[in-house]
């Protein structure tokens, strides 16, 4: 029954500790850890003062002695036995030295000198017990701490030696009164204890500080918000479909979310965190954006062999920059929805520009029937069977993807849907295409530069006007030409046609087609030409090399 009790009483401790303040809880921390650490020092301080000064009393005890035993005067009054030379002499050193006595001894340790005349003559054992045997047998001076007739008192005890044959003839002991000690200790204990109180205001002082500078560093957050809030954070990031990657001034990986390993095709048995970025995707540009402290939005670059919308953030704390976050998302994910509807839309025109033109002709069939022109009916069903029967025979022969079949199908009838005519080339080829040529971004390509030519051709011709198009598959390299019959392209307009957002057509959301082309060509490492041709129009030639050597841009 005591275990349950335990556990309730530490978990309300754990509560009562939650409900506490960080700043009140590090500046009862910080200030109780001051205490300590100023009592300790305080302390040894005061033991360590307290030592030292009792041992340089003694030490001046002893050197008084020493110089006291040396004195000429004092060796021939010894000698000669002058009680009262030896008295005033004792008496005048005491005073000189601010000692508490001086007593000089025969070599029986016969007191001859005393601050009390009635102990002249009496041993000098009969207050300590020490006879002096140190001194006197042994010949060495050393230091004692006694009490005596005049109190407890540090001795310092030397013998008095004959210069003429080394005989010891005496002693002398000197004494300090440890009540001097005493109140010295307590002098320097005041000035201690003064400092010792100083710093542990001081120390309070700066838990305080530090506290609120910490609290102030952390936004005022309580340790418990800063967990929760991290826990919603990494749910978060982790939540995102978007790959995010982080990284702080040096370059270094601190954050990447699951969306970012799947995004960027990385092993997910290899973590991110701690690796320098440029190790890992050297191509990403972050480290310049680490330097330059620009954000760059809706970047359209190729990452990893993906095409990729990149966004790439500074992270500042102040006026510093700490790092960077950028955002991966593939360009195809976001065009995924749009290439659906677009397509449902293309099928939409074609099946009704189909269905209208059938319309068209069967309504011709049967008046050509109803008036008797047999011969007549049966040749334009014969013509239009045979047109499709053509294009159709064409696609299957020069294209046998059917993904850029079905493409050129599309445009075919599109065209014929706004009045123009869209030519193939006979001789056209094009089925010796790289496995790892992305199909959907050479259809975006193409399908873009038909597109253009029909709405140039239809724009300076009207109806009847004609688009043709080859291609060809000969060679290292994979060429399509489209050539219309539009105004053409002046000189100085032919670099900045490719450039985001330029366009000669009126209307919001155009000239994004020819730049993505530049951007697909810059991938693959292909190229364009752009050509005005003599009898009206413009001529754009795309190569793509069979076996591309990559270049990645950022």
């Amino acid at each position: 029954m005591q275990y349950p009790e335990n556990q309730t009483t530490t978990s309300h401790d754990r509560s009562v500790l939650r409900k506490t303040k960080l700043k009140t809880r590090m500046i009862l921390t910080l200030g109780l850890l001051g205490a300590l650490q100023t009592m300790l020092i305080g302390g040894f301080a005061g033991y360590y003062l307290s030592d030292s000064l009792y041992d340089e009393i003694g030490q001046r005890a002893l050197m008084v002695a020493k110089t006291v035993a040396a004195t000429p005067a004092v060796i021939d009054g010894v000698r000669s036995r002058d009680v009262d030379g030896l008295n005033r002499l004792a008496t005048r050193l005491t005073k000189t030295n601010e000692a508490l006595f001086i007593v000089i001894g025969d070599h029986e340790a016969v007191r001859l000198a005393h601050p009390d005349p009635t102990r002249i003559g009496h041993s000098m054992g009969d207050d300590d017990g020490d006879f002096g045997r140190k001194a006197l047998v042994e010949g060495n001076a050393y230091v004692a701490l006694a009490r005596g007739s005049l109190g407890e008192s540090m001795r310092g005890k030397a013998p008095i030696t004959d210069p003429g044959n080394g005989e010891i003839v005496g002693i002398v002991s000197v004494g300090y009164s440890l009540g001097q000690v005493e109140a010295t200790i307590q002098r320097y204990n005041f000035v201690l204890y003064g400092v010792v109180g100083l710093m542990l205001l001081v120390t309070i002082l700066s838990a305080i500080v530090i506290a609120g500078r910490f609290k102030q560093a952390i936004f005022g957050l309580e340790p418990e918000e800063i967990a929760r809030l991290f826990r919603e954070r990494e749910a978060t990031l982790q939540s995102v479909r978007e790959g995010i990657i982080a990284v702080n001034r040096e370059g270094t990986i601190t954050t990447a979310n699951r969306a970012a390993y799947e995004t960027l095709d990385l092993p997910p048995d290899s973590p991110l965190a701690g690796r320098p970025i440029l190790e890992v995707l050297p191509e990403s540009s972050l480290m310049s954006v680490l330097e330059s402290g620009h954000p760059d939005f809706d970047r359209e670059i190729w990452l990893r062999g993906r095409q990729m919308v990149v966004n790439r953030l500074p992270v500042r704390q102040g006026d510093e920059i700490i790092g960077v976050v950028a955002s991966f998302r593939l360009r195809n994910e976001l065009d995924q929805v749009s290439r659906q509807l677009t397509r449902i839309q293309q099928y939409a025109d074609t099946l009704r520009s189909q269905t209208h033109e059938y319309s068209n002709k069967l309504h011709t069939i049967a008046w050509l029937i109803q008036i008797g022109a047999t011969e007549e009916a049966l040749s334009l069903i014969g013509s239009e069977v045979s047109d499709h029967q053509a294009l159709i025979h064409l696609l299957l022969e020069a294209v046998p993807d059917p993904i850029i079949a079905g493409c050129l199908l599309g445009k075919y009838n599109r065209a014929r849907e706004m009045g123009l005519r869209l030519d193939i080339d006979p001789d056209s080829q094009m089925a010796d295409l790289p496995a790892s040529l992305p199909r959907d971004q050479l259809v975006s390509v193409l399908g873009n530069l038909i597109d253009n030519a029909l709405d140039a051709t239809r724009l300076e011709t009207g109806a009847g006007g004609r688009v043709q198009l080859s291609m060809t598959d000969l060679g290292q390299e994979l060429i399509f030409e489209v050539q219309d019959q539009g105004p053409g392209i002046p000189e100085s307009e032919r670099q900045r046609i490719f450039e985001k957002g330029v366009s000669s057509k009126e209307g919001e959301a155009r000239g994004y087609g020819l730049h993505l082309i530049q951007q697909f060509l810059g991938y693959w490492g292909g190229s364009v030409t752009v050509d005005n041709i003599p009898e009206g129009g413009s001529r754009f030639t795309l190569y793509l090399p069979k076996k591309p050597e990559r270049r990645f841009e950022s």
